[in-house]
């Protein structure tokens, strides 16, 4: 990532650009954020190309069709204009190191990160496929590491680029010589079958950490090795081994599909499960997407101090300004404030250099991070900003968490302010149990499975609560909880609840956590959940947490209409 220089543009479109992140042969590539906080990648295409009509034809066609490629394994595109002076294409940004440098400082990965990074690519191979599309340039600058599975970047272009300078002019070959497929090499057509090659020499490559073709050699003679020689694929385990070379074969009717490759790779189902739990990286490559979160969090200062009060604007071009704005100065930013409740608000914190975020990039702070600011903001989750500096702490070790007392003075200026206050003062003083006696003390009519969208005081939204209320006693903890929030990093966090007092229209409870989908991320529970009893036959949900914001919400009973 570099600053923006003097002939960069400050904005394309209605994005704000901050950094550079690299250059290529299709034009370079910028971090930019929409007006309303959405990171995202602009690729602005090179004046040369732009001039050629032949790739401007292409260039439409493909951007039109990539489109449609929002799977969980790829960057969606979000946005383009390939009609102006400066054709560009803006994607979701994926705050995660690429596969090229993550084996270049910390190793090979080990077998099981390699199938699982092999299941997720060959998802997000078959999902584009499918689509009519070939991606043509898979290799690992290509694939992005994130907590949740990898990304493949950069759809639907290649064969916009292929358009205009092709395999003959001056020698230019489209792809990356050593991890194309021969028939690419050749100057063929590449399918579908020449996207499973380019994956089966990033996995040998992310398992071995050796280019199975070769490296520090000319393009010709990668593109020689690659028609006429065998891989080296000696640094991995057999199974696997067998598995690339299949992928390797010089025959594209013989190659595995992706659905045959992802079953190949994950026989027992393992791989896919350690996808879906966020494990899959090893320790310090988990801890370097952490750091890529901070690097975004730290631009966030960076942006403030270079707005300087101008305003969001929108273009259609791509245009330049004279100053490098994305390195000054240090301002007011929004960052999550995480409490022992389980919630998230937003807060102005003040960003100086001596920033203590930059001495706590934990996994577990830095993927929320990711989340809050590449996917919204999230409540029910996370306790991590408002620990102590570990840095000026005297004790050595992780941080506890603050005590959390909720029954401290609230801000309440927001959309729930009066639900709010309400369950505040609930939370200070529990209540006694309700003259609802018994072991099924419970009114039937809030009996089952609930689901919510949550909304801060602030106004904010909260991620997505679900509630499984069953028949209890005062005191019995039998309902259980599933906030969760989907962004760049999805997040959940289970709880159990115990039963506090009742009414004929009222429940309250006290609540604690039983899992965190991510070690760190979740916090204890709060003191006081109470679940009232709408006319319509919905349920108003709010929560005494008022450094979280008091989120509430109305649930809809799972599975059945209540108006």
């Amino acid at each position: 990532m570099q600053a923006l220089g003097s002939d960069d543009p400050r904005r394309v479109g209605a994005y704000r650009l901050l950094r550079r992140l690299g250059s290529g042969g299709m034009g370079r590539v910028y971090l930019g954020r929409t007006a309303g906080g959405r990171t995202v990648a602009v690729k602005v295409v090179r004046t040369e190309l732009a001039d050629d009509p032949e790739f401007r034809a292409r260039f439409r066609q493909e951007v039109a069709a990539a489109r449609r490629v929002g799977s969980t394994w790829t960057a969606p595109v979000l946005d383009a204009d390939t009609e102006g002076e400066h054709p560009w294409v803006a994607t979701g940004y994926v705050a995660g190191p690429a596969l090229a440098d993550a084996v270049q400082q910390h190793g090979p990965l080990p077998e099981a990160s390699v199938r699982s990074l092999g299941v997720g690519l060959a998802g997000a191979l078959a999902h584009v496929h499918g689509l009519g599309l070939v991606h043509r340039d898979v290799k690992p600058s290509n694939v992005l590491l994130t907590l949740d599975g990898p990304r493949l970047i950069d759809f639907g272009i290649a064969r916009a680029l292929d358009a205009t300078s092709g395999f003959t002019r001056s020698g230019y070959v489209v792809g990356s010589p050593g991890f194309m497929s021969p028939e690419q090499a050749n100057g063929q057509t590449a399918g579908p079958a020449g996207d499973v090659f380019s994956l089966g020499a990033v996995l040998a490559f992310a398992a071995s950490g050796v280019h199975p073709f070769g490296e520090g050699v000319s393009a010709a003679v990668l593109l020689y090795r690659v028609l006429h020689e065998e891989p080296d694929v000696a640094g991995l385990p057999g199974p696997l081994r067998a598995t690339v070379l299949d992928c390797l074969a010089k025959d594209p009717a013989v190659r595995p599909t992706p659905q045959q490759l992802a079953a190949r790779l994950d026989p027992d189902g393992a791989a896919a499960a350690r996808l879906a739990r966020g494990d899959w990286l090893p320790p310090a490559l988990a801890a370097g997407v952490g750091r890529s979160a901070v690097e975004l969090l730290d631009l966030e200062g960076a942006e403030a101090g270079a707005d300087g009060g101008s305003g969001s604007g929108s273009g259609s071009g791509a245009e330049r300004g004279s100053g490098s704005g994305a390195e000054r100065g240090a301002g007011v930013v929004p960052t999550p404030t995480f409490v022992p409740g389980g919630r998230a608000a937003p807060e102005p914190v003040r960003r100086t250099e001596a920033d203590p975020w930059k001495r706590r990039a934990g996994l577990a702070g830095a993927a929320v991070l990711v989340a809050a600011l590449l996917g919204g903001g999230g409540y029910g989750l996370y306790a991590m900003t408002h620990r102590p500096d570990p840095v000026a702490s005297a004790s050595a070790g992780p941080t506890p968490l603050p005590s959390g007392d909720p029954s401290g003075t609230a801000e309440t200026d927001g959309p729930s302010a009066s639900a709010s206050a309400s369950a505040s003062a609930s939370a200070a003083t529990p209540a006694p149990p309700s003259a609802t006696g018994g072991p099924n003390a419970v009114p039937a009519a809030f009996l089952g499975t609930w689901s919510g969208d949550m909304v801060t005081d602030k106004g904010l939204p909260g991620g997505t609560t679900t509630l499984t209320v069953r028949q209890a006693a005062v005191g019995q903890e039998a309902t259980t909880s599933r906030n969760a929030l989907s962004g760049l990093i999805s997040i959940s966090c289970e709880g159990a609840w115990t039963l506090r007092s009742v009414s004929d229209s009222k429940l309250v409870f006290q609540s604690r956590l039983v899992k965190s989908s991510i070690p760190g991320a979740c916090t204890g529970g709060s003191n006081a959940e109470t679940l009232t009893l709408q006319a319509d036959g919905t349920i108003r949900f709010t929560s005494a947490d008022p450094a979280a914001g008091n989120p509430a919400g109305t649930m809809h009973r799972v599975g059945g209409a209540t108006g």
